[in-house]
């Protein structure tokens, strides 16, 4: 579906960066961002009118095994390639990679309407809702996560099995084991800020290795989208320095495993309507309705976090 984009600053920003080529990338049904390198004439025709892009990533897993129960994909349909759009108010620049410009997208039907089973149409459709009613949510995600001083083939060689961590012992917030890393630790701080992914707070976690970040909070779409660049910012940026992060939940019984917080509120456009200073326990009616309607419906929102619970 043509869009009339030709004017759009970024395109203008892209024809003056310099770069040959841009990087794009949507998520899979994991989360998990897929992309490739575009030639500047592909993406100037990309950002026109979308380009196409495998529907099997929502139907593999994190290590591309497809299902085999799959009806909106499969091998019944041959795995056709379906409508990716670039969102070109995504545009950032990829410090670690000589500055290419980067965009994000997300898969459309045939008519050019939202495809349902894309997981960044899903939040805009939830954030529509959430227009209606007058609110904006605002959410600020906290990750916990392993880093190993491995690499792919190493711990290949290893079948999975007993990583290295890059410190050993317990130590939150520790100074020192930051400093044992300190050139890593810094360009997560700052190659993110420089990548459009503002980080309020990093520090070290309770657990060989452990590392936990705070996230810049934003409207929602552009916090998820924070979210998901940073995971895989943190595994490119860490190679450069022989680690390799991991987001699994737990690799070991004896530790502590890790996990992730999504901060939520609602805003009017001016005041956080979660907020109530006369509130005994400073909860408005509406913070109150939210917290009760999501504790109603944990069944309901299982699916998403079993997976990676850790008990």
């Amino acid at each position: 579906m043509a869009r009339k984009s030709k004017q759009h600053p970024a395109l203008d920003a892209v024809r003056k960066s310099g770069s040959p080529k841009v990087k794009v990338a949507v998520s899979d049904i994991d989360g998990i961002l897929r992309g490739k390198y575009l030639h500047l004439d592909k993406f100037f025709g990309a950002a026109e009118g979308g380009f196409g892009f495998c529907d099997v990533v929502f139907g593999w897993d994190c290590g591309d095994t497809t299902y085999d129960n799959a009806r909106l994909t499969g091998w019944q349909h041959g795995f056709p390639d379906a409508l990716a759009r670039i969102d070109l108010d995504t545009l950032r620049r990829v410090p670690w990679d000589g500055n290419v410009p980067f965009f994000l997208g997300e898969f459309v039907d045939a008519a050019g309407g939202p495809l349902s089973i894309c997981p960044r149409q899903t939040l805009k459709r939830v954030l529509a809702r959430a227009g209606k009613l007058g609110v904006q949510p605002m959410c600020g995600v906290e990750f916990e996560w392993f880093n190993f001083a491995e690499t792919p083939q190493s711990w290949a060689a290893k079948k999975g099995v007993d990583p290295e961590p890059i410190t050993p012992g317990m130590f939150g917030y520790s100074l020192l084991r930051m400093n044992h890393k300190r050139e890593y630790f810094n360009a997560l701080m700052d190659d993110m800020r420089d990548f459009g992914v503002p980080i309020e707070g990093l520090h070290t976690e309770t657990g060989p290795g452990v590392y936990e970040v705070a996230i810049l909070f934003s409207e929602a779409l552009e916090a998820a989208d924070r979210a998901i660049l940073f995971k895989t910012g943190a595994k490119e940026i860490g190679a450069r320095f022989g680690v390799m992060p991991s987001f699994m939940a737990k690799w070991n019984a004896k530790y502590p495993g890790c996990s992730g917080h999504v901060h939520q509120s609602l805003s009017d456009g001016k005041n956080n309507v979660f907020h109530d200073a006369k509130s005994p326990r400073r909860m408005s009616r509406v913070f109150e309705s939210y917290l009760a309607g999501q504790v109603a419906c944990l069944m309901e929102f299982a699916p998403m976090f079993w997976p990676t619970f850790i008990w």
